[in-house]
């Protein structure tokens, strides 16, 4: 195969700043110490983590024919990740986040959907696009066209193809369930955050949202727990939690989509279930450690040299 993994899904330019305590009054101006742009979204920050990890990856979604997108492409392309696949489309913008990331690392946004609303995947690019043994969806929710029965087709190509799929959202909601709920057959790890697991299953216990998916039709649930680690069950009764690192956050962002990034290594590097989360988690945990969706993450060697020194919380 040409690719160890294929990202589809949602890609955002993400502008960052830190740290930011309040929005200046009138045309005034506030001093901070960092900007970044960063390649983000359930699947720019997937596959810019996948690369830097050492994976063969394929880019899959939309861009418009601006300056955000001409970033986009140039720094996915500078990390080897092969853009081929990436639609330019005119007339509407590519998708794109301002983030205020306050001191504690939380980061209110202002989004604007653009490109990513307008993506979908052609029968003509699926040899491509599923020449990998790994298939990751992020972004249902915000993928207009893609999402609903266009989603179901894709996935269900992908099983048939044989591929092993990974699927997160973003901000999911009860009302995010309906357009879940047919892919959920076709999903191998469903990968939301307990958040929009009780959200969207209306279930109170890790256990009871994670039941509610199983029962549905995925196959493996993956749930991150901020602060409180992470959660595994298998169809086949298996349940794990394991804790999270004990680290000095900076910022919060893309750190669900660096979890996928490592959770996906790990399955490519064929890691055991608890090694594959705490692999994960430490992708994770480096991304927090600084500003934007992958800050931190260097390479795969170095973020196992870096896993040992970190420390877990009790649980």
């Amino acid at each position: 195969m040409r690719y160890d993994v294929s990202v589809i899904g949602l890609y955002i330019l993400d502008i960052l700043g830190r740290p930011v305590s309040r929005i200046p009054d009138r045309g005034n101006v506030e001093f901070i110490d960092e900007i970044r742009l960063t390649v983000a979204g359930t699947a720019g920050g997937v596959v810019v983590n996948t690369a830097k990890l050492g994976l063969k990856s394929l880019a899959v979604g939309a861009v418009g024919r601006d300056e955000k997108a001409d970033f986009v492409i140039g720094a996915m392309e500078r990390l080897g990740i092969d853009t081929s696949a990436m639609q330019r489309l005119d007339d509407v913008p590519t998708s794109a986040t301002i983030l205020n990331v306050r001191p504690n690392g939380e980061r209110p946004a202002l989004h604007v959907r653009g490109a990513s609303d307008h993506f979908d995947v052609e029968p003509e690019a699926y040899d491509q696009v599923f020449d990998a043994p790994i298939v990751h969806l992020g972004g249902t929710g915000l993928l207009k066209r893609l999402d609903g029965e266009r989603s179901r087709v894709l996935l269900e190509e992908a099983r048939k193809r044989h591929a092993t799929v990974t699927f997160d959202l973003i901000a999911a909601s009860a009302e995010t369930f309906h357009l879940v709920e047919p892919l959920l057959p076709f999903i191998d790890y469903f990968m939301p955050s307990i958040e929009e697991a009780r959200d969207m299953s209306g279930q109170s216990s890790v256990e009871d949202c994670a039941q509610f998916f199983l029962d549905r039709g995925a196959e493996h649930c993956v749930f991150t727990l901020g602060g409180d680690g992470a959660f595994y069950a298998g169809a086949n009764g298996d349940r794990l939690r394991v804790p999270a690192y004990d680290i000095a956050v900076v910022d919060t962002t893309g750190c669900g989509d660096a979890f996928d990034a490592g959770y996906i290594t790990a399955l490519k590097h064929g890691m055991d279930e608890e090694r594959r989360i705490l692999f994960a988690q430490a992708v994770a945990a480096l991304v927090a450690s600084g500003l934007g969706s992958d800050a931190g993450v260097i390479s795969f060697d170095d973020t196992l040299e870096k896993m040992r020194g970190f420390r877990t919380k009790s649980i």
